[in-house]
């Protein structure tokens, strides 16, 4: 071998320096790298960008290799699934047409379109076939063409909203993958054989069914389903939003974007989400509630929601007073800690449950309390002579991450109090089988709101991201059955708005960080929508909470 054909790869994993021929795949790589990994690898960063298994080399690259146990792993098993679930569709239903939605209740809704109400045998022939598929552990084949050259494919496939999202790319070639004769195309890497998948489930759910995947944490078990009913409404109440606006997937978004309908997108958006706010503003008044208890993750639109709730119950004559949990939390000096000894803000006991407690039940027995501000700089709870007193019919609106979360006002009676639950829940997808999650999109808001409004970097907010979901999966997803009403806070818009002022900052993340394969991939969802200028999204709009520019202040 001549050192012109014999590259160096170094691997992160164990800080090996490896030896390969050009042209050498990363399973090649992988073989000479002298360690094993637990479900895995099911694919690889390669500087900091992620690529599958098939992926060649022909210049010296830095690689990590990805298991189940990583974000990027997972999804590369999940997006394969698909893959799998779409053939033995295709195979079984040749006349079918199957949607693949986002999460929900720990599994991937999918609707499938038979002409006829689907039948629970319906879902056991295709789970045996889609078994089949993994035991004979086909070739997962990733083809490289022009773009026109792939839309003629899906076209002559009736496959509209394929053709749709790729003419949406503005590059010369893309790719799509191919799996027998069934071919399919999916925005990141795929495992290379069937055989690599080792687990999943099919489970009737709503009118389709959840296709389950197994657990990051535990890869040997499958996630736990958890049907709420009121994940259900929320599912059924955003398919009647996209057929009334004719926006299911992000190739249709685009085209109503380009016939000059943004305009129209926008108000109808911002109307059926204030209807629905106005709905729940009215059970409140109508249950005579004195204390709402508005709970959700990181960037799910809190705060806006609560001003504008505020208003709405004025509007139902009604005094409301919003409150933050967040001016409850302890000196920072007494903040608990996780197991690395970094002060946890997460945990519901940040908060000082006693206190918040004594002075909620002292203003719903009509008393009047001087209520603190936490200043966070200082990292103090302070007190400035800002005083309450309520009439009885007055609302104290509560907002904040642990609302919901029964310790935090367990000395409050439940007659009291309404419960609202508020993120993002669904929105279009890419195309039939390319779903969004929606933990991008509150990963996106967040990006963007740190940067503008707290001074804080791309990398600094995805470098934080790990833990902030860590303790959302603990102190806040375990509560939102509790909730009377759930409120999605997504907007069928707005990532044309966001791709417009969030991809500059993206783009400043270095490609020597860590977090740069977090930001390419980002970036790459990104580019299939066409972009919507911010100064058309209403000051009251909750995106203004991110994009800034709100009438509520912030």
């Amino acid at each position: 071998m001549t050192m012109e054909s014999e590259l160096r790869i170094r691997c992160r994993n164990n800080g090996k320096q490896i030896s390969v021929p050009l042209g050498s795949t990363l399973s090649d790589v992988y073989a000479l790298a002298g360690f094993t990994m637990d479900y895995g690898p099911v694919s690889a960063f390669v500087n900091n960008k992620e690529q599958g298994m098939n992926y060649r080399f022909y210049n010296n690259k830095d690689v990590e290799f990805l298991s189940l146990a990583s974000s990027s792993g997972m999804r590369t098993y999940t997006r394969s699934l698909f893959l799998v679930l779409a053939k033995a569709v295709e195979d079984v239903f040749p006349d079918a047409n199957l949607l693949i939605g986002g999460s929900h209740c720990r599994g991937y809704y999918c609707d499938l379109r038979l002409g006829r109400p689907l039948e629970d045998e319906d879902v056991i022939r295709i789970k045996e076939r889609m078994q089949e598929i993994i035991d004979a552990d086909m070739p997962i084949h990733r083809v490289q063409c022009p773009v026109e050259e792939a839309v003629e494919l899906f076209a002559e496939r009736g496959m509209k909203s394929k053709v749709q999202l790729l003419e949406s790319q503005e590059s010369l070639y893309t790719y799509y993958y191919r799996l027998g004769e069934t071919i399919d195309y999916f925005y990141s890497c795929l495992l290379t054989h069937t055989g690599q998948i080792h687990l999943f489930d099919l489970v009737r759910f709503c009118d389709g069914f959840l296709l389950c995947i197994p657990s990051r944490s535990e890869p040997w078990r499958l996630e736990e389903v958890t049907v709420e009913e009121k994940m259900l409404d929320v599912i059924r109440e955003h398919h009647r939003w996209q057929e009334i606006l004719g926006v299911q997937t992000v190739g249709e978004l685009n085209r109503a974007i380009e016939a000059g309908h943004a305009t129209d997108l926008i108000n109808v958006s911002e109307a059926l989400q204030q209807k629905k706010l106005s709905n729940i503003a009215d059970e409140i008044a109508a249950r005579q509630a004195r204390m709402v208890l508005l709970a959700g993750p990181s960037s799910s639109g809190k705060t806006t929601t609560a001003k504008r709730l505020a208003v709405l119950l004025m509007a139902c004559g009604l005094r409301p007073y919003t409150i933050s949990t967040d001016d409850y939390f302890v000196n920072r000096v007494d903040t608990p800690r996780d197991e690395n000894g970094i002060y946890d803000f997460e945990r519901v006991d940040a908060v000082d449950i006693p206190f918040f407690n004594e002075q909620m039940n002292a203003l719903l027995r009509g008393e009047e309390v001087e209520l603190p501000r936490y200043d966070f700089p200082r990292g103090e709870r302070v007190f400035e002579g800002r005083k309450l007193c309520i009439g009885p019919d007055d609302v104290i609106i509560l907002e904040g991450n642990h609302a919901l979360n029964p310790m935090l006002t367990q000395q409050i009676p439940d007659e009291k109090k309404y419960r609202i639950y508020v993120s993002t829940l669904t929105t279009v997808q890419l195309d039939d089988h390319n779903h969004i999650p929606t933990t991008d999109i509150r990963l996106l808001r967040r990006v963007l709101r740190d940067y503008k409004h707290r001074g804080y970097s791309a990398v600094e907010t995805i470098q934080r991201a790990p833990r902030v979901k860590a303790g959302e999966e603990k102190w806040i997803f375990p509560f939102q059955g509790l909730a009377d009403a759930t409120f999605n806070s997504v907007l069928l818009y707005e990532l044309g708005v966001i791709r417009e002022q969030v991809m500059p900052i993206l783009e400043q993340v270095p490609e020597r960080a860590p977090e740069y394969a977090e930001a390419s991939r980002l970036r790459k969802f990104l580019t299939y929508f066409r972009g919507i200028p911010g100064e058309q999204v209403p000051p009251a709009s909750l995106l203004r909470e991110f994009a800034g520019g709100s009438s509520f202040g912030h």
